[in-house]
């Protein structure tokens, strides 16, 4: 399943604070959004999953007219 996004993407100031204290890179945002191993769809919001290094990376974003990432966190697979 391949996902391309060509939308502007914008971090809250709670996902940029996240993406500080857990020392993710900006790219394995973007990845997860333009290539997720699943997507689900509640309400506004949509919750992309993809594997990195072990874990799984789960981002939290809506669609406006740019994509706005709300939140990021790591997991266990």
């Amino acid at each position: 399943m391949l996902y391309i996004i060509l939308m502007k993407i914008i971090f809250t100031l709670h996902a940029e604070k996240q993406i500080l204290e857990r020392k993710f890179e900006k790219v394995w945002i973007e990845e997860t959004i333009k290539t997720p191993d699943e997507i689900k769809r509640k309400g506004e919001k949509y919750y992309a999953r993809k594997k990195l290094n072990g874990f799984t990376l789960k981002v939290v974003y809506a669609k406006e007219k740019y994509i706005k990432i709300i939140t990021t966190y790591m997991v266990r697979p």
